[in-house]
């Protein structure tokens, strides 16, 4: 568990080590991204607009000068880029791979491959990044994968029936499907990492309610500007701000002693404060659950997860 009042300043020395964040050009990814680099970290910055992407290397080496940071498309609802991305991939090993990118209530709608967005872009194109890149991860002494989750999660379990809620979409009905998704995700790969020996730590972050543009993103789509503006005023007024919301990320990402499946979070309540272990849900730990999810997600996907080996036996649910 984290000690009391973990911050920046905590972070360990990160020369040596290879990043990618994905979504790394705004909010939370965007401050992950810098204080990585910041660390010494040499950090690709996996982004799904190329402007946008570039404006925030070019932010991260105005404030860290000497900063190693670059650009590499990714764009997460389509799974042709996220090939293009793992295929492209321009370093040997990679020691950190944070899943960071989301989507937040949106109107109903589906990526390029069919899938409805928020399972699409929240867990599958997440899921199918983390197999293309797994080889570089096990050529890693050390290495992490995070992925952030939210503590809305507790909205709703994942039904296994309909994933892409083709029976009915209510948004947060399916966000928090699509989070309670990441957090099965990184149960059932710590399950087989462990099955396979490796040291890789999978773990999963949750930032609270931080001042992000996650929030307005949905209802700006639908053109409902006063429930946009009550929402930045909420943002400014309630939200911690991005750096704080980083903070579970990079502590999940860094700190020594993470253990594999935790759940790190906001102190205060879920919502804001320094890191500590989350409460989560019990429906993110079922063993029988996590396996169904991930044989959907491969087959959805057709991305397999080379050199794992199967998972051990399920656990009684509960």
């Amino acid at each position: 568990m984290p000690r009391t009042g973990w911050n920046l300043s905590d972070m360990p020395d990160q020369h040596g080590r290879t990043a990618v964040v994905t979504g790394a050009n705004s909010g939370i990814g965007l401050v992950t991204a810098r204080e990585l680099a910041r660390r010494g970290a040499r950090v690709l910055l996996a982004c799904r607009s190329e402007t946008r992407g570039e404006a925030a290397v070019a932010h991260i080496v105005s404030q860290v000068p000497d900063a190693e940071v670059e650009f590499g498309a990714l764009d997460l609802a389509d799974l042709a880029s996220v090939r293009d991305f793992a295929a492209r991939y321009p370093y040997d090993g990679l020691d950190l791979l944070v899943n960071n990118a989301g989507v937040m209530a949106l109107p109903y709608g589906v990526t390029a491959d069919g899938f409805e967005t928020q399972f699409g872009v929240n867990h599958l194109g997440h899921f199918a990044l983390t197999g293309l890149l797994l080889p570089r991860l096990l050529g890693a002494p050390g290495a992490r994968v995070v992925s952030v989750s939210s503590g809305l999660h507790a909205l709703a379990n994942i039904d296994i029936n309909d994933l892409n809620s083709e029976h009915g979409y209510q948004r947060w009905v399916a966000y928090g499907r699509s989070k309670s998704a990441n957090l099965l995700f990184v149960h059932e790969l710590s399950r087989r990492l462990r099955a396979a020996g490796s040291d890789i730590v999978a773990a999963a972050a949750q930032p609270g309610y931080a001042a992000t543009n996650l929030q307005t993103a949905g209802v700006r789509m639908e053109g409902r500007r006063r429930t946009e503006r009550v929402v930045g005023l909420a943002n400014r007024i309630i939200a911690q701000p991005a750096e704080a919301g980083a903070l579970p990320t990079l502590y999940a990402a860094t700190a020594p002693g993470v253990r594999p499946d935790s759940f790190t979070g906001p102190r205060i309540q879920g919502w804001r404060g320094a890191p500590t272990a989350s409460w989560r849900a019990k429906w993110t730990r079922n063993d029988t659950a996590g396996e169904r999810l991930w044989a959907e997600s491969e087959r959805l996907t057709s991305v397999l997860y080379e050199g794992l080996s199967p998972t051990p036996p399920s656990a009684p649910a509960g």
